[in-house]
């Protein structure tokens, strides 16, 4: 992405690209109802395998690490691009993971944050409307679908809104930081509706809203590693998204426990509003406009 992309597009390319990541949550679960009844859940898995893997192939023979090597790529597009630097540069140029875990350990904690959420989503939304409001698996499936398009378009908006104001302020952390600072209060404010309603509407309409601002923060969070650590973008990208990892293993767990102590499927929403305001304040120390080399 970093190769691929000038300073300006990166926010939006990384939130079309995760866009397109939550299309596939929002087709997904009536896709998969529809299969089940079709061909049985295993039916539905290996068709969705050989999609999956073919889709892989056809990735493998089209895309190309260096921008260069691309036979449609046109010079005018590649003087717009960074320098592309080969194995043999990397190689010269280790990884300074000391300073660098350092540099995105803020970033890491803040993504936690958003992890949290997201899985709270993507784990939980269909059996929420179905055990929480007694939807049938096919209602629930098409009311999650719903909520999960508001995150595409909250992914593209996110990320063309953050290029925009890097344009005009040549500020990376007002074009990155505050759109997080944003999202993020404003994904909290509409959640806490949902605590205390129990009306299927309102609910699907707070739980669109407040996952549309969740993922209006994606384009610009991506953007963080590339612009702290322009070289060294994969490595920073991967320490990132441990986050986000760390944040999928334990929120389903946790989830689970308050559920089967409780029986109420809106608690874990409190868990969510807590680390979205605890990711609000942190992300004043992710300081994307400092570079690793200057903190070097």
């Amino acid at each position: 992405m970093s190769d691929w992309t000038p300073p300006g597009k990166r926010a939006f390319a990384q939130g079309i690209t995760h866009s397109c990541a939550r299309l596939g949550n929002a087709i997904t679960p009536p896709l998969v109802a529809w299969l089940m009844a079709l061909v049985t859940w295993r039916g539905s898995f290996v068709i969705l395998g050989i999609v999956s893997t073919a889709w892989a192939i056809a990735w493998g023979l089209y895309f190309r690490d260096n921008p260069g090597d691309h036979p449609v790529i046109t010079p005018q597009e590649l003087e717009k691009l960074p320098p592309y630097a080969s194995r043999s540069e990397k190689e010269k140029n280790p990884v300074p993971w000391l300073l660098l875990a350092r540099r995105m350990l803020p970033v890491i904690i803040v993504y936690f944050c958003y992890g949290w959420t997201l899985w709270l989503y993507l784990a939980w939304i269909p059996q929420f409307f179905l055990h929480s409001y007694k939807l049938d698996l096919k209602n629930s499936a098409l009311f999650s679908a719903g909520v999960f398009f508001a995150g595409v378009v909250g992914d593209t908006l996110g990320g063309v809104l953050s290029d925009r104001i890097f344009e005009k302020t040549h500020s990376r952390d007002k074009a990155r930081r505050n759109l997080v600072v944003v999202g993020f209060l404003c994904s909290l404010g509409f959640m806490v509706p949902i605590v205390f309603t129990h009306n299927l509407t309102l609910a699907a309409i707070c739980l669109s809203l407040a996952f549309f601002f969740a993922e209006f923060t994606i384009g610009p969070m991506w953007a963080i590693p590339m612009d702290i650590a322009p070289k060294f973008s994969g490595s920073a990208s991967g320490l990132m998204n441990t986050g986000s990892a760390l944040a999928a293993i334990l929120s389903p767990l946790v989830f689970g426990y308050v559920i089967d102590k409780t029986g109420n499927w809106e608690l874990p929403f409190i868990g969510s509003i807590g680390l979205l305001f605890l990711g609000s304040i942190l992300a004043f120390w992710m300081k994307p406009d400092r570079e690793l080399r200057e903190a070097a």
